[in-house]
């Protein structure tokens, strides 16, 4: 069972449904699932660390934007506030779930992209000191690691793997180990896409400063789910996509930031105009701006924004502090559950008992899971597998039950022990 002198879920007795409703009872943020599109026929959505759910508020205020303001302002929308939008949203971001001060954040591309200009910037800064060296660690998401490589092969840099433990993750002993006066850039994810395993990011962050290197922090299976302090922890970049826990819709534009001390030096490489000091100037060469637009190539994604801003708004009222007090309750109860339901059935954990060390979601394995995840989708029950045999129990706190969360887990006792 989970340690409940660090994570206050319920013990289970033998009635698990009312278990599941008393502490739906007790939910301060109960009343935010009603803010979601119902899906039909979906029994138990356990995959809100891969796509978020819809707002109500999304469908109502996309039609409004096609009808209104695109429909009606037209090529004036763009002096109305659509130029600055980037921005605009990139600070709500940051004040409601990065705790970075305004003129930092800005929303545009894809994560990839981004991801891309922000390391291919640092990797070039960091070049005319002579530090060649990137660290990444083998278990990162595949775009963090296929991006770096592609760097590498452009500019003549060496990667330094860290070889991490799906479950434990990456240490601040195992950065401390890697880095050195030849290292650029550390490359790592908050909170891993497999494990849910929440690194140290203060530590590593200071480790990686002492040694003199730049720190990138890929933020998309923490933002909306896990307070993140970018100003106090130093962080110098971070990415982080808008599909997840901020529920922009699949596609949706990602955020990058950029601290405030490296917006004139750092430079991404895709220059594009409106990243230019002034974009509609229009004149020969380019000039970037002298803040966080210079991140900006090219049209910013106006209208796939808007879905973006419903996400926003509703985690500024709800607060990331509340938010992540539910998941950690929300993942502690699936904890539980798995304990209970599915250790007899030769399912294990794959993510961090504590809760201090855990995201938004956890993972479970036996070698088979891919065909019991299948299954699950066919009774209306949606986790996802990630290989080699692992499904991921993703765990949105406002959209999500637990209920929902017992629902689902029930059914995938029942479908393990076939």
């Amino acid at each position: 069972m989970t340690d409940r002198s660090t994570d206050p879920t319920t013990d289970l007795g033998t009635d698990l449904a009312a278990v599941a409703a008393g502490l739906d009872a007790e939910d301060p943020l109960a009343g935010y699932r009603d803010r979601f599109l119902p899906a039909d026929g979906v029994v138990a959505y356990l995959d809100g660390n891969s796509l978020g759910r819809p707002l109500r508020a999304t469908a109502e205020r996309m039609e409004r934007f096609v009808r209104a303001d695109w429909g009606t302002r037209l090529i004036r929308g763009w002096d109305e506030g659509w130029v600055d939008r980037p921005r605009s949203l990139g600070d709500r971001i940051g004040a409601a779930a990065l705790d970075a001060a305004p003129g930092q954040v800005v929303v545009a591309d894809s994560t990839t992209v981004l991801l891309y200009k922000l390391a291919r910037a640092a990797v070039d800064h960091q070049a005319a000191a002579g530090r060649r060296e990137i660290v990444v660690d083998t278990d990162n998401f595949p775009t963090d690691r296929y991006v770096l490589e592609g760097i590498a092969a452009e500019r003549g840099a060496v990667l330094r793997w860290i070889t991490s433990d799906p479950a434990s993750g990456v240490t601040p002993e195992q950065v401390a180990a890697a880095v050195g006066p030849d290292t650029a850039l550390v490359l790592l994810s908050h909170v891993a896409y497999r494990s849910g395993f929440l690194a140290d990011a203060p530590a590593i962050t200071r480790i990686a400063h002492d040694a003199g290197a730049l720190v990138l922090w890929d933020l998309s299976h923490s933002v909306g789910s896990v307070p993140v302090r970018l100003d106090a922890w130093g962080a110098d970049l971070a990415v982080g996509c808008g599909y997840k826990y901020l529920n922009g819709g699949p596609g949706a534009p990602a955020f990058g930031y950029l601290a405030a001390r490296h917006t004139t030096t750092l430079r991404q490489p895709i220059t594009g105009w409106f990243g230019h000091r002034a974009p509609f100037a229009m004149g020969p060469g380019h000039e970037p701006a002298p803040d966080v637009r210079a991140l900006l190539s090219g049209t910013p994604p106006v209208l796939a924004s808007v879905p973006l801003e419903c996400g926003v708004e509703l985690l500024e009222q709800a607060g990331i502090d509340a938010v992540r007090a539910k998941s950690v309750r929300l993942t502690g109860f699936a904890l539980d559950l798995a304990d209970t339901l599915l250790a007899p059935h030769g399912v294990t954990v794959a993510s961090p008992r504590d809760p201090d060390r855990r995201g938004g979601h956890v993972t479970l394995r036996r070698e088979d899971l891919a065909q019991v995840n299948a299954r699950l989708w066919e009774r209306g029950v949606i986790p996802d597998f990630r290989a080699p045999d692992g499904i991921r129990i993703g765990l949105a706190p406002l959209s999500t039950s637990f209920a929902e969360v017992l629902a689902g887990m029930t059914a995938l006792a029942e479908e393990a022990a076939r």
